[in-house]
């Protein structure tokens, strides 16, 4: 079952609608390319904000493959308004939700009871727990700055290396929001390609497993040799600001909460699975739970009254969480939306049939090649979410070719792809430079090593559950 079928059936009727004539596949190409380059270049060189280059990336694109400008300005506005209607509001009750665990105390009160149960040789595996944990309902951003001073605090006390602290946790959290919804980019590729979003979470659960651990305890045996630096002289303990005696939800009821979306999703993924067709009532019950918008919403309710009463917080506090949650997502949900926009361009325009007529006909198997476009892309802009949406785009005609499963692998294929390489373009780069106080090389030696494990492994997931599905 495709996720949002009324926002599917919106998208056929614009492709209907704004499709431009048939033209040559070499002008279609050219204006792929150079579309995509005018994007990179408005990113990288400019330094202009991925939205307004998403923008005109998306009506150059069009106007190059021969639509008319008012054509083109429709389908980009069709495709911004779909995707914002499917995805948007997700990232927004995501958002929410991923406030609220950080200010009641409820991720603190996690970290804390796992950590306090480790032993010297076992909490490099606790610590990429704790990343995967903290980042399957948290923007990687957020769930960064979130847990960078439990890096520190961790590996100050416990004496480790701070990257054998630092790469399993980074490990969890990239894996995280490469490959597994409620993060916007898997979202708005699942989206764009029609992926049953329940089917992708549990098969991006399957393959970040793997990709967590080579990247991160694995791999942090080594990081910590290559880079050996100094825990750096940051943050001060919860006991020194008078926090310890802070009221906070128990490790029981904050498990409870987090794991409630994905629990109802993955419900609802094995009942479409074990009782297709079926219109019993438990059947109709899971189908109205599970649904991504109820299941969220049901998290953001219920984690009202498990995380906010835990934390002792009144309605009023309550209230603030949720309005001060949604300022910062404002450029995340625009970036999202213009993607979406430059993708129905994509398919409107014909470019998408051309690069699949292509594919059809070599020996390149369609999951590798969504790898490597995702490659590309977040090589050139540094950005796991626009290469995710620009894959998605061009690779959308595949999908008709391709069963459910193949699809939800789709859409971690080029998730995987998505994350491969952070280096100076990648914002995230320069957060984990600066807040361990690493050189450049030095970066690159461990974070971008890290993101290139999760990319290469995640993908060798995808092609091992395609064997079996």
């Amino acid at each position: 079952m495709a996720l949002f079928t009324p926002a599917a059936d919106a998208l056929m009727t614009a492709v209907s609608d704004t499709a431009a004539p048939d033209r040559p596949a070499g002008q279609l190409i050219a204006a792929a390319v150079i579309g995509i380059a005018i994007i990179i270049i408005l990113i990288t060189w400019v330094k202009l904000h991925p939205f307004l280059s998403l923008t005109v990336g998306a009506l150059a694109t069009g106007a190059i493959a021969g639509m008319d400008i008012a054509a083109a300005i429709t389908s980009f506005s069709t495709g911004f308004g779909t995707t914002m209607g499917g995805v948007g509001i997700l990232i927004a009750l995501g958002a929410i939700y991923g406030k609220l665990l950080a200010d009641s105390g409820g991720a603190d009160r996690i970290v804390d009871t796992l950590v306090s149960r480790a032993s010297a040789r076992s909490l490099p595996w606790v610590m990429g727990l704790i990343g995967a944990v903290i980042g399957l309902p948290m923007f990687f951003e957020v769930g960064l700055v979130l847990l960078v001073p439990v890096i520190i605090l961790v590996a100050r006390r416990s004496g480790a290396p701070l990257m054998r602290i630092a790469i399993p946790t980074l490990a969890g959290l990239s894996a995280m929001h490469g490959l597994v919804p409620p993060h916007p980019g898997p979202l708005a590729a699942i989206d764009a390609l029609g992926a049953n979003l329940g089917l992708t979470l549990a098969f991006g659960v399957i393959v970040a497993i793997p990709a967590v651990i080579v990247s991160g305890p694995l791999f942090a045996r080594f990081a910590a040799r290559w880079v050996d630096v100094p825990v750096p002289e940051l943050f001060v303990t919860a006991e020194d600001e008078g926090e310890a005696q802070r009221r906070r939800p128990s490790f029981g009821a904050t498990l409870f909460s987090i794991l409630l979306p994905v629990s109802l999703m993955l419900a609802k993924a094995i009942a479409d699975i074990s009782a297709a067709g079926s219109d019993a009532p438990w059947k109709v019950a899971l189908d109205f739970l599970g649904t991504p918008v109820i299941a969220l919403l049901i998290a953001v309710i219920a984690g009202f009254f498990i995380l906010g009463r835990g934390a002792g917080f009144d309605r009023t506090r309550v209230n603030e969480i949720v309005g001060s949650s949604l300022g910062p997502i404002a450029g995340i949900l625009l970036i999202v939306g213009a993607g979406g926009g430059f993708k129905q361009v994509l398919v409107d325009t014909g470019i998408g049939n051309v690069i699949a007529q292509f594919v059809s006909g070599s020996s390149v198997s369609v999951l590798v090649l969504a790898w490597l476009v995702a490659v590309v892309i977040r090589i050139a802009t540094g950005s796991a979410t626009v290469a995710t949406i620009t894959a998605a785009g061009i690779l959308q005609p595949l999908t008709e070719t391709l069963d459910s499963p193949m699809v939800a692998l789709l859409v971690l294929a080029i998730g995987s792809g998505s994350v491969f390489l952070s280096h100076v373009n990648d914002a995230g780069f320069w957060l984990i430079k600066e807040y361990f106080g690493l050189s450049i090389p030095q970066t690159l030696k461990s974070w971008t090593v890290l993101e290139c494990l999760i990319s290469v492994t995640g993908l060798a997931g995808v092609l091992v559950l395609s064997l079996f599905v």
